[in-house]
C-alpha cells in the first residue's frame, strides 16, 4: 500500500479597509487600545442593523478575478451559528451557498526536485466574505495579582481575556480543493497568495500579524497505481483532519510534515481517522493536538441573514478597477524582457515595490548608456549588447550589496533615500571602472543614508579609481621591496601570494586601485 497526502486549505485574507465589514467602526483596531473600535453593531447588541461594506466587496471580487474565479451575478449573506467567547453575537455574518466567487485555479510552479511535480494546478472551490471574530489573549496571572481571588490561594491562575477590536473586520475566505500533493506545495501557494493580495493593494498580508491566516485539512489516501492519480480514478477520500492556529509559512509546512507522519504511522497500525477532528499546532513543541471533532455543515446551522439584502454583482464585477499585472506575469516578462534568471526574477519581484524600483533604474541606465556614446549602432542595439552586463551589476548590487546594508540600517525599498536615476548612475561608474568595489560600497552607504548622487560622493570623497599605471607602478614597487621574502616566494611559484599583494596594494590606495590593473601589474613585475 502506498500512502499520499491529499491536502486542502482554508486561507482567511483580512482585508484593509478603512472600516469594519458591517459598520463603520475603524479597522485598525490592532493599532489601538483593547476594546475601543466597538460598537453596537460589531457587538452584535438586539435592534442593530449591519449594512455591506462595498470596498470589502469589491476587494473580494478583484482577489476572486485574480484567482481566475467565476464571479456569479448573485449573492447573498448567510448567518453561521456557533458559539465562542470571541464571537459576541453568537453567530458570524458569512456566505454558505451563495459566495461571491467559484471555480478558480491557480498556476503554481514548485522548485524542488524532491517534489512529486514540478507545476501544480491548485484549483480554487470558493472565495467568500466574512467578518472576522473578536480576539482572545491568553495570560497566566501571578500570586500578586490575584490577592482576595476566591479559589487562588496564592497559586497562578491561567485567565483568557478577549479584545473585540478584531471583530467585524473583512475577511475574505478562500477555499481549495483538495488538490496538494505536499507540505511544499501548500507554502508555496500560501507565498503566492500573500503577493496577489499586496500587488492588488487589498491587504498587506502579514501572517505573523493575523492578516494572513490558514486552517489545513489533511488525510492520507492508499494508492495503487501514482500514475492513475489524475485520472479520475482515485479511491475515496478519507477522514479529514484540520489543523488550526497556523501562523507562518514555517509553520504550515511542518505542521503537514507532522501530521503526514502522524497519519501514516496510524494507517500502519491499521487504525487509520474515522471521524474528522480538529487539531491546534503547537509551534514550541513542533507537534499537533487534538483540540475537538470537527463540526459538519449541519451544526451551524445556516440561514439567509436577514438584516441584509441580496447582492446583484452583475454591474459591480463589471466595473472593477483594470487588474494590474500579477506576480506569475511580471516574473516572466522579467525573465523574457530584461533577461533574468528565473531565481532573479522572482527576487526582484516578490516585493512590488521593488520590481517598480528596478524597472526605474533599468530605463534610467538605458539612459546613462546611451549617453555615454562609447557605442556604435541603433539604441536598441546599444541596449542590447550591454543589457546582460549592466543587469548582472544590477542585481548584485541591488538584492545582495543594497539588500544588506538596508538589513544592517532596518531600512526598506519604500524608505531608503536612493532614487532610480542616481542608482542608475552609480551602477554606470561601476561599468566605466571609476570606482573599485569596496569604494562602491562605502559610496552606495552613504547615498542610502544621505540621497546624495554617487558621483558627488566620489568627488568630496576623493574616492575615484586609480587607474594610472606609471601611479600604480610606483605603489607596487614600494610594496615588493617592503616584502622581499614574499616576492620570492611568489617567484618560486606560491601563486596564493598574489592576493597578498593585491591586497596591499588595495590597503594602501583605500581602495581605490583598479584591482585587474594592480594584479597585470604585479605578475609582470614578479616573473
Amino acid at each position: 500500500m502506498h500512502l499520499v497526502p491529499v491536502i486542502g486549505l482554508e486561507i482567511h485574507i483580512q482585508l484593509k479597509t478603512k472600516s469594519k465589514m458591517f459598520c463603520g467602526c475603524d479597522n485598525s483596531g490592532e493599532d489601538q487600545k483593547p476594546n475601543t473600535t466597538i460598537c453596537p453593531i460589531c457587538m452584535g447588541h438586539p435592534g442593530t442593523l449591519p449594512v455591506i461594506n462595498k470596498q470589502a466587496l469589491e476587494y473580494g471580487l478583484l482577489m476572486g478575478k485574480a484567482l481566475n474565479c467565476e464571479i456569479k451575478n448573485f449573492s447573498k449573506f448567510d448567518r453561521k451559528q456557533y458559539f465562542y467567547p470571541d464571537l459576541p453575537k453568537g453567530y458570524q455574518i458569512s456566505q454558505y451557498d451563495k459566495p461571491i466567487c467559484e471555480n478558480g485555479w491557480l498556476n503554481l510552479v514548485i522548485p524542488s526536485k524532491n517534489n512529486l511535480r514540478e507545476e501544480a494546478k491548485i484549483r480554487i472551490n470558493r472565495a467568500h466574505l466574512e467578518e472576522d471574530a473578536a480576539k482572545l489573549i491568553h495570560e497566566v496571572s501571578h500570586p500578586e495579582r490575584l490577592k482576595g481571588v476566591e479559589g487562588s490561594h496564592g497559586s497562578k491562575l491561567e485567565a483568557s481575556l478577549v479584545d473585540y477590536n478584531r471583530a467585524g473586520t473583512p475577511l475574505l475566505e478562500i477555499v481549495t480543493e483538495p488538490d496538494f500533493y505536499s507540505s511544499l506545495e501548500a507554502k508555496i501557494f500560501m507565498q503566492e497568495l500573500r503577493l496577489i493580495a499586496r500587488y492588488l493593494d487589498v491587504s498587506t498580508a502579514d501572517m505573523e500579524k493575523g492578516h494572513l491566516r490558514c486552517d489545513a485539512n489533511i488525510s492520507m489516501r492508499p494508492i495503487v497505481d501514482d500514475a492513475k492519480r489524475d485520472t479520475g480514478s482515485l479511491p475515496k477520500l478519507y477522514p479529514k483532519t484540520e489543523i488550526k492556529n497556523l501562523n507562518s509559512f514555517r509553520s504550515v509546512e511542518r505542521a503537514l510534515e507532522y501530521e503526514i507522519k502522524r497519519q501514516t504511522k496510524l494507517w500502519e497500525e491499521d487504525n487509520p481517522p474515522t471521524k474528522q477532528s480538529t487539531r491546534g499546532w503547537n509551534d514550541a513543541k513542533q507537534i499537533t493536538e487534538e483540540q475537538r471533532i470537527k463540526e459538519e455543515e449541519k451544526d451551524y446551522r445556516y440561514f439567509p441573514e436577514p438584516d441584509l439584502p441580496p447582492l446583484d454583482l452583475t454591474e459591480l464585477k463589471f466595473n472593477l478597477k483594470s487588474m494590474p499585472e500579477l506576480p506569475q506575469a511580471k516574473r516572466k516578462r522579467f525573465e523574457e524582457q530584461y533577461g533574468f534568471t528565473s531565481e532573479e526574477a522572482k527576487i526582484l519581484t516578490d516585493d512590488n515595490k521593488l520590481a517598480n524600483y528596478t524597472e526605474n533604474i533599468i530605463s534610467e541606465l538605458e539612459s546613462w548608456l546611451l549617453a555615454l556614446g562609447e557605442t556604435e549602432g541603433t539604441k536598441e542595439e546599444i541596449i542590447e549588447e550591454n543589457k546582460k552586463k549592466l543587469n548582472k551589476l544590477l542585481v548584485g548590487w541591488l538584492v545582495n550589496k543594497l539588500g544588506g546594508l538596508m538589513t544592517q540600517h532596518k531600512r526598506d525599498i519604500g524608505t531608503i533615500k536612493i532614487t532610480p536615476e542616481n542608482f542608475a548612475e552609480f551602477i554606470t561608474m561601476i561599468y566605466q571602472n571609476k570606482i573599485s568595489g569596496p569604494v562602491a560600497l562605502k559610496i552606495l552607504e552613504e547615498m542610502m543614508l544621505t540621497g546624495k548622487d554617487p558621483s558627488q560622493i566620489m568627488d568630496d570623497g576623493n574616492m575615484a579609481q586609480i587607474s594610472n599605471s606609471d601611479e600604480l607602478e610606483t605603489i607596487i614597487d614600494e610594496i615588493i621591496n617592503a616584502n622581499p621574502s614574499e616576492a620570492e616566494g611568489y617567484k618560486n611559484g606560491k601563486e596564493t601570494l598574489l592576493q597578498f599583494f593585491i591586497g596591499q596594494a588595495m590597503k594602501k590606495t583605500q581602495g581605490k586601485a583598479n584591482p585587474q590593473m594592480v594584479e597585470n601589474l604585479i605578475k609582470n613585475k614578479l616573473k
